[in-house]
């Protein structure tokens, strides 16, 4: 499974961006992408998932009315647009795959880090006042 993000860079407070997370090596079907963001000296954090086999997806609360996940089964990407960007909003953006889901009770969502099974590099967000 490989992920590559894109779309990162630096953008007024307000601003938009979207980022990509083009995903291969594995069947665009039934899976979970996370996006997560981590700001220096923070841990890592959800920002948002979208679960392949409802389409359903979660959003942190601080995100909640901001961004949007979106996926393109036929381009085999997930991507997080992001309005209203705030400078707190600043980090490091990894996307995440679970691969194969498997079977999940309703309302679940893997929230940590450590329910995924791959990621991939990075791609830095920097919101300035």
């Amino acid at each position: 499974v490989q992920l590559v993000e894109s779309g990162g860079g630096l953008v007024q407070a307000g601003g938009s961006l979207r980022l990509s997370c083009a995903a291969s090596g594995f069947t665009f079907d039934e899976y979970a992408i996370g996006w997560f963001r981590q700001a220096p000296g923070k841990e890592r954090e959800v920002v948002s998932i979208i679960m392949r086999s409802d389409g359903d997806t979660y959003y942190a609360d601080s995100v909640k009315g901001r961004f949007a996940i979106s996926a393109d089964n036929a381009k085999n990407t997930v991507y997080l647009q992001m309005t209203e960007l705030a400078p707190e909003d600043t980090g490091v953006y990894y996307c995440a795959a679970r691969v194969p889901l498997g079977y999940y009770s309703p309302g679940y969502y893997p929230k940590k880090a450590y329910e995924y099974d791959s990621w991939g590099q990075g791609t830095q967000v920097t919101v300035f006042a």
